[in-house]
């Protein structure tokens, strides 16, 4: 599904609009992000947590020279589902 087929859907389900969808799905992913940037985590209870990991620098390997780099540490996010998600897919 991509992002119109999930503002068709939702604005559907909802029975809103798809410009009301939209607008609140970016607004949603906006503030998932900001959140996220300012290293704190939003739990929604039975859907998951979205979170903030730290990866920590590594050496790697240059695939086309097999030269060895470092790759620096970095913020990744990650979404961990809830017990209710995961068992509605099950």
């Amino acid at each position: 599904m991509n992002k119109t087929e999930f503002v068709e859907a939702v604005a559907e389900k909802a029975d809103v609009q798809k410009s009301d969808a939209a607008k609140i799905i970016d607004s949603l992913v906006d503030v998932i992000g900001d959140t996220l940037n300012k290293g704190d985590q939003i739990t929604l209870i039975g859907f998951g947590t979205f979170l903030v990991s730290k990866r920590e620098a590594r050496k790697g390997r240059n695939p086309r020279t097999g030269e060895e780099i470092q790759i620096a540490a970095s913020n990744v996010p990650r979404f961990k589902p809830g017990k209710a998600l995961k068992e509605s897919i099950n």
